[in-house]
């Protein structure tokens, strides 16, 4: 089996987390193992915990990690985090790696139904586990499917769209992809097709990011990997769109805040301090080469804070 993903940003990301060969770090979506291969590459007496929930990238990755023996691989959602390292004997860390979203192997493998792009079953789960997107667009209300697409697609034909797939699935259920994605392009007017390229895009990934939880995951990986740093460790999170982004900068940003007394206070009295600094002040974007080789790359921000020692 090859879990094939190539990852974006990497150099940069890798030279961020200012990896020491004694230290201990988490890669909470190890993927294919790349990331985790150079972290493993960089180390001596330290070790790295690496998690996914996705059965098929714990064994590819197996097969490319075990020869390390500073790894550590556990199938799990990083949200877990916390616990999953406890259980592996680890208190503290010197660094986390994030890199959110959906896998080059997981979009290209027709299969597990998340492209729109290949006819499959309809599918969408990271872990393969629990309800499907099948589940979700046969059984759940108009409103409800509208209020996802309208919420993790930024999809402004989301009424239109969700009104199409309840009108579809009363003749017969929405098996596939491409059955999905005819609906969708027959739901939106053509002058939105012709503007924002297939429609079904904002819709896959509503789905996708409703089935497996993504953005409530995200919130509490934050505050698992955050909660888990040493003084002085990096925290590097490698998002793909806007959602995703604006969750980790707010975030970040918060750990960064120091007094949040009223200006006109001649003195703190809040005693609040930060947590944190971050290395980049706007986060990385990939360069233009690396997005002309793949084009995947092209949404995609690197952002990373160095937590800081408890005043």
């Amino acid at each position: 089996m090859e879990f094939h993903h190539k990852p974006v940003l990497f150099e940069e990301t890798i030279s961020s987390l200012a990896i020491r060969p004694e230290g201990i770090y988490i890669d909470g979506t190890m993927g294919g193992g790349g990331h985790s291969e150079a972290i493993l590459q960089k180390l001596t007496t330290g070790k790295l915990l690496s998690i996914d929930q996705d059965p098929d990238a714990i064994a590819a990755a197996g097969e490319r990690l075990r020869k390390y023996p500073q790894s550590i691989r556990v199938k799990g959602n990083f949200a877990q985090m916390g616990e999953l390292a406890k259980a592996q004997g680890i208190d503290a860390v010197d660094g986390v790696l994030l890199d959110i979203g959906v896998s080059s192997y997981q979009l290209d493998t027709p299969e597990r139904g998340f492209s729109y792009h290949h006819d499959a079953p309809l599918d969408m789960r990271m872990s393969q586990e629990g309800p499907s997107a099948k589940d979700l667009v046969n059984t759940l209300g108009e409103q409800e499917l509208a209020e996802i697409i309208f919420r993790y697609g930024e999809d402004r034909s989301a009424r239109r769209i969700a009104q199409g797939i309840c009108q579809a699935r009363e003749s017969a259920p929405i098996e596939t992809t491409a059955q999905l994605a005819e609906i969708i392009k027959a739901s939106v007017p053509a002058a939105v097709r012709r503007a924002e390229g297939h429609p079904a895009r904002k819709t896959f990934q509503a789905l996708r990011i409703a089935v497996n939880g993504e953005l409530d995951r995200l919130q509490e990986g934050l505050e698992a990997g955050f909660g888990l740093l040493k003084p002085g460790g990096r925290f590097a999170v490698i998002t793909f769109h806007s959602l995703e982004d604006r969750i980790v900068k707010q975030k970040m940003n918060d750990w960064c805040q120091g007094c949040i007394c009223p200006k006109d206070f001649p003195v703190c009295v809040c005693g609040r301090k930060p947590k944190g600094k971050l290395v980049y002040k706007k986060g990385l974007a990939p360069s233009e080469r690396e997005i002309e080789e793949n084009p995947r790359a092209r949404s995609a921000r690197l952002r990373v804070i160095e937590k800081l020692p408890e005043a």
